[in-house]
C-alpha cells in the first residue's frame, strides 16, 4: 500500500509543527511549502534529522515549489498573516482571503483530489474561501476550529476538577471566535455530564475563557497559538487517513442541519476516508439554540463581505 502524502501550507509557527507532528506520528509522506526560500527547505531538514532519534515512516520535503505537492491525499492550510494583540480575528479578513484563494487556486491544480483542511483565520470564512475557489465537494473542504476549541474547554476543565484531560469530552459549536457556543451540557467526563461535576458559576468561567482563548496565548506571547492548533488538524487528518469515523467538532458546511442554511460553522461530525461523512445533530434548548443562530448570523456577516474580494 502506498504512503499517504500530506502538504503543509505554510513552513511558520502553526505550519512547521503540524508537519513536525505528522512526521513524528509516520502518517505519512510529508511536504512542507513556503513562499520564503530555505525557511521549508530549513525545517523539514531539521525535523528529517530529528527521525534519527525516534524513528518514523514518510519521507519529509521541504520547498517552494508546488508541483512536489501533487498527489496530496490531505493540504493543510496554514499560511496567513497570524494575529497580534489588539486585532480580532476578523481583522484578517481581506488579507488571509487573497491569501487562500491564490493557495486554493494551487491545490485544484496539483492535487485535485485532495481533502482540504483550513487552519488559518478567520477560520470559517477561509474554510468557505477554499470550498467556493476549489469547487471540491462539500465533505473534503473543513476547517480546524472545533477541535482546537473542545481541547481548550477540555484542558481548562481538567485543571479545575484536576481529572485526566483524556477522559473529558468537550463540545462546541458555531463559528471560532468570540461568538462560538461551548455546549456543558453535552460535555461529559468520563461519560458523566459536567454539570453534574461541575457548579454553574464555575462553569461559565471556562465557557468565557474558551471563547477568548485565542487571544489570551495572544496577549501573552504576542502572536496567536501553534501546537493545539496543529495537533487539532492532524487529529482530523489522523481520522480521514485511518477511516477511524471519528466524532469530533469541526468547521463544516451545514445546510438543513441546524437552520444553518448553507455556510461553514462549527459543529460535531463523524470524520472518516470520505472526510466530513456525517453532520450530528443535536437537540439544542432554546438557549443554545439562540447563541448557535447568532454566531451562524455573524459568520455569514463575514462571508458576505468576502464574495466580493474572490
Amino acid at each position: 500500500m502506498s504512503q499517504a502524502k500530506i502538504t503543509v501550507v505554510g513552513a511558520g509557527n502553526v505550519g512547521a509543527t503540524v508537519a513536525h507532528i505528522a512526521a513524528s506520528k509516520g502518517l505519512g509522506d510529508v511536504v512542507l511549502l513556503d513562499i520564503v526560500e530555505g525557511l521549508p527547505q530549513g525545517k523539514a531538514l531539521d525535523m528529517a534529522q530529528a527521525k534519527g532519534v525516534y524513528a518514523a515512516a514518510g519521507n519529509l520535503t521541504g520547498t517552494t515549489d508546488w508541483d512536489k505537492t501533487a498527489g496530496s491525499d490531505i493540504v493543510i492550510i496554514t499560511s496567513g498573516l497570524p494575529r497580534k494583540p489588539g486585532m480580532s480575528r476578523d481583522d484578517l479578513l481581506a488579507k488571509n482571503a487573497g491569501i487562500v484563494k491564490t493557495v486554493t487556486e494551487q491545490i485544484v491544480r496539483t492535487s485535485p483530489n485532495s481533502f482540504i483542511i483550513v487552519v488559518c483565520n478567520p477560520l470559517d470564512v477561509m474554510t468557505q474561501v477554499a470550498a467556493t475557489v476549489s469547487g471540491f465537494d462539500k465533505n473534503r473542504v473543513m476547517g480546524m476550529a472545533g477541535a482546537l476549541d473542545s481541547a481548550r474547554f477540555s484542558c481548562f476543565i481538567a485543571e479545575d476538577l484536576g481529572v485526566d484531560i483524556g477522559d473529558i469530552q468537550g463540545v462546541l459549536m458555531g463559528g471560532h471566535g468570540d461568538s462560538m457556543v461551548p455546549l456543558p451540557r453535552f460535555t461529559s467526563v468520563a461519560g458523566i455530564p459536567l454539570p453534574e461535576l461541575m457548579a454553574r458559576d464555575r462553569i461559565d468561567v471556562h465557557v468565557e475563557r474558551a471563547r477568548k482563548g485565542g487571544i489570551e496565548i495572544v496577549n501573552l506571547m504576542g502572536t496567536s497559538a501553534y501546537y493545539a492548533p496543529a495537533a487539532g488538524a492532524i487529529k482530523m487528518a489522523e481520522a480521514i487517513l485511518n477511516d477511524s469515523k471519528s466524532i469530533m467538532s469541526c468547521c463544516a458546511y451545514c445546510d438543513s442541519e441546524y437552520g444553518v442554511g448553507g455556510a461553514f460553522v462549527g459543529v460535531p461530525v463523524m470524520l472518516g476516508e470520505n472526510g466530513v461523512e456525517k453532520v450530528i445533530r443535536l437537540d439544542l434548548n432554546k438557549k443554545e439554540s439562540a447563541e448557535l443562530a447568532a454566531s451562524i448570523s455573524h459568520v455569514k456577516e463575514l462571508v458576505s463581505v468576502v464574495e466580493t474580494m474572490i
